[in-house]
């Protein structure tokens, strides 16, 4: 199904579909819960938190010493990346690939809050190439009527 939902989003002109995850701004998936979770994990990791320094070491007080002893700090190359807040996509892209053999619910959810930010049930009548289409068709006419407020009828 992933596939003539990606067709049918292109052709739309609706989203720009990539194929690479870390352009996209959203993910449509059939299913969410723990293992969407993971996955969204995997393919998008959490920042690093920041590693703060080491207290300095204090000499003995019947030393006199005025040394100030401490860890050399060295900027961590995974932190250095930062979060994914930090780089700008541009216009709205959705990455499909997370859809399985769902029951005809889909769903849009945003990369970064991940947040359900759309969401239709249109199951298919049958795996075959000319109903995957049919319905895929109907999934993306349901996301183009709900982001132009056009009521169906209209």
């Amino acid at each position: 199904m992933d596939q003539y939902l990606a067709n049918q989003l292109a052709t739309s002109g609706i989203f720009e579909v990539v194929t690479d995850p870390m352009k996209a701004d959203a993910i449509f998936t059939d299913q969410v819960g723990e293992a969407f979770q993971k996955k969204l994990d995997d393919l998008y990791p959490p920042p690093t938190p920041p590693k703060t320094p080491p207290e300095a070491t204090k000499p003995a007080a019947d030393t006199g010493a005025n040394l100030d002893v401490g860890e050399s700090t060295v900027p961590d190359p995974k932190a250095a990346k930062g979060g994914l807040g930090d780089v700008d996509f541009g216009g709205p892209t959705v990455r499909t690939g997370t859809i399985g053999r769902g029951k005809g619910n889909f769903f849009v959810v945003d990369r970064s809050s991940r947040a359900v930010l759309w969401s239709v049930y249109e199951r298919p009548k049958n795996n075959t190439p000319g109903e995957l289409t049919k319905t895929a068709g109907r999934v993306v006419k349901h996301l183009r009527d709900d982001l132009t407020d056009k009521k169906p009828g209209e």
